[in-house]
């Protein structure tokens, strides 16, 4: 009775509740005017496509920036938090709540405050209105999505098959590469996933680090969002989610070409 019900009533309504506001965007991206109290958009128009592809160059070369510093946010997200995750695991550290609860800091404190006081010292370092200074802030705002899912992950499993492995003959990488990386591969797909999501619609920050000079996608999407420009907002929010689902589906491929060339190597 469940499963009939599921599939007669609830996974239609699933489906609906998915598609509906994904429908809604693509509409709204040809409304040009609808008026209260019109219960129906009064005028339609493709203004708002024309707007965006006058310089198709521009706009793909805006997505690219974006992939590129989301992307480089990702794997040095995966990287040391894995590194880290791991020295919590195997190793005795000393304060690790307090390390824990302090690399939650950028989670925690508001975009503006933790905006402000890295852009003072990005200042001084001769790192603000630069694509490194950007891509350290976005690391730095990300890490603690991607390190609190190593960390999880990385307890999970625990050190006993790498010690197994040890002691049968390989070494730390190996047991490593051979053990523990095809376990973790969710883990670290899921983390380069939030990161790159994380980095990639991320505004003021890159605003106020890039200093405007960096331009990413979601530099350029917000301020028609906030200005009322729904029809190009709309484009705008249709191109964002195509890009992150492309990415999420990439990462997902990407994972099983490894653990297949783990396995058969």
């Amino acid at each position: 009775m469940s499963k009939k019900l599921y599939s007669r009533f609830l996974k239609p309504l699933f489906i609906i509740l998915i598609f509906f506001p994904l429908l809604t965007i693509f509409v709204w991206s040809f409304i040009e005017r609808w008026e209260w109290p019109s219960l129906v958009p009064t005028v339609f128009s493709n203004r708002a496509m024309n707007v965006i592809f006058r310089n198709k160059q521009d706009f793909f070369k805006l997505i690219g920036s974006g992939i590129l510093i989301s992307g480089m946010v990702a794997l040095l997200s995966v990287i040391t938090s894995t590194m880290a995750a791991r020295a919590f695991v195997f190793y005795e550290v000393k304060y690790k709540n307090l390390i824990n609860f302090l690399s939650l800091l950028p989670f925690m404190v508001p975009a503006t405050v933790f905006g402000m006081g890295i852009q003072s010292i990005f200042i001084k370092w001769g790192l603000n209105n630069s694509i490194l200074g950007v891509v350290i802030a976005h690391l730095i705002y990300s890490q603690p999505y991607a390190f609190q899912l190593m960390l999880a992950g990385t307890e999970s499993i625990g050190r006993t098959y790498e010690e197994l492995a040890r002691s049968l003959g390989a070494n730390a990488w190996q047991a490593f590469y051979k053990i523990s990386l095809p376990m973790l591969m969710p883990v670290i797909l899921a983390s380069a996933s939030m990161a790159f999501v994380v980095s990639f619609g991320q505004y003021f920050l890159t605003l106020i680090v890039g200093g405007g000079q960096v331009k990413t996608f979601a530099i350029v999407m917000v301020p028609y969002i906030q200005s009322g420009e729904r029809n190009i907002a709309a484009i705008y929010s249709l191109f964002f989610l195509i890009i992150l689902f492309i990415i999420n589906h990439l990462l997902n491929y990407v994972g099983k070409k490894v653990e297949e060339k783990i396995y058969k190597g």
